[in-house]
């Protein structure tokens, strides 16, 4: 069973920002051999969602199973956004990723519940997205080497 998080910066507690970094880098570092800054001031603005497995409370490091950051809007896009979508290895396959991207959904309708949702996803999760209801807005680009597009999830 996951647990769910989702905090604003200031409220992580320093176990949970260290596994957030750590689930991060081990994935799009790592495991996508991609060296960039991951670490940004976007980060203090955001709203971090998470799934963990074992210790909820703020003394533990816990072990993130899932991870994104919620965007506001005029932070990165005119519109509201999500990023730095991540399932780490353990919880790949369990369908953490759709949940994920469903309690994403839900929390942004919930703090920004007018805006639009423009994201930059990687080329082979268009159709993932856009079951979802994103549409795809741009021509693929490369981002750090890997094919992305930009994709718009309109609200009314």
């Amino acid at each position: 069973m996951l647990n769910w998080h989702c905090k604003s910066y200031q409220q992580l507690s320093a176990n949970q920002l260290f596994a957030i970094y750590k689930a991060r880098q081990q994935v799009f570092i790592v495991e996508q051999n991609c060296p960039y800054p991951d670490i940004d001031l976007l980060d203090k603005q955001c709203l971090h969602l998470f799934a963990c497995q074992g210790s909820t409370d703020n003394s533990a490091e816990p072990e993130i199973l899932a991870y994104l950051r919620i965007i506001p809007p005029a932070a990165q896009y005119p519109q509201a956004s999500f990023g730095r979508v991540l399932t780490t290895e353990a919880a790949r396959g369990t369908g953490a990723g759709k949940a994920l991207v469903a309690k994403a959904l839900e929390q942004l309708a919930q703090n920004y519940p007018s805006a639009a949702i423009k994201i930059s996803a990687q080329f082979y999760l268009e159709k993932f997205y856009a079951d979802f209801g994103f549409e795809t807005i741009s021509d693929i680009y490369l981002e750090d080497d890997i094919e992305h597009l930009d994709m718009l999830l309109k609200r009314n």
